[in-house]
């Protein structure tokens, strides 16, 4: 396996590790804020999936994420809180990440978020941002990410960016859940 491929993998297998420890405190950030009383949120992306690999690659890819914006910082996506997580494994070799949730932007049933990693087994991706992209579609969720074309640990990687979702999730499997962004003081 060539050094890109599994760099790739150990990405991957990172984020999909990291998905829930910012709810708590990022969904009581706006207690109280706006017309929507306590626990509103002006964006959300929870959820978590496995990828629809070929079994013949012997690769088994996981991605849970755990990011909002509260409505207090309804204007503001890089005040989102939350970490995401993903496992990448191929054959014995498993790598993961779990990242620190720095930019949050949803739209309709879309979603891109980025973060800081802040655990990992992957040499040098520790304190490297990365980005995922979803789409929830309600039948067959997507998800893209930044690594596609390029080396988290090489390259820089800018607050709230991703590739398109292109990967699908496993068949019936996937349960991202995509709240979209509010940024006006407008109630749903």
């Amino acid at each position: 396996m060539n050094r890109r491929t599994k760099i790739t993998a150990l990405a991957a297998a990172l984020l999909i590790a990291a998905g829930a420890a910012g709810s708590a405190s990022a969904s009581s950030t706006g207690a109280g804020e706006g017309r929507g009383g306590a626990g509103r949120e002006a964006a959300a992306l929870t959820g978590s999936a496995w990828l629809d690999r070929d079994p013949a690659t012997r690769q088994k890819v996981h991605f849970a994420f755990d990011a909002h914006l509260a409505w207090a910082d309804r204007r503001d996506p890089l005040a989102a809180t939350g970490t995401f997580r993903y496992a990448h494994s191929f054959g014995d070799e498993t790598f993961t990440a779990v990242v620190e949730v720095d930019c949050l932007a949803t739209g309709g049933p879309a979603a891109t978020v980025t973060g800081i990693v802040r655990e990992t087994n992957v040499p040098g991706l520790d304190g490297k941002r990365v980005g995922v992209s979803v789409l929830d579609d309600g039948r067959r969720d997507r998800l893209g990410y930044s690594w596609l074309a390029s080396s988290p640990q090489e390259d820089e990687v800018p607050p709230c960016n991703a590739a398109a979702p292109f990967e699908r999730v496993v068949r019936g499997g996937g349960d991202f859940r995509v709240l979209p962004w509010i940024y006006e003081d407008t109630p749903r």
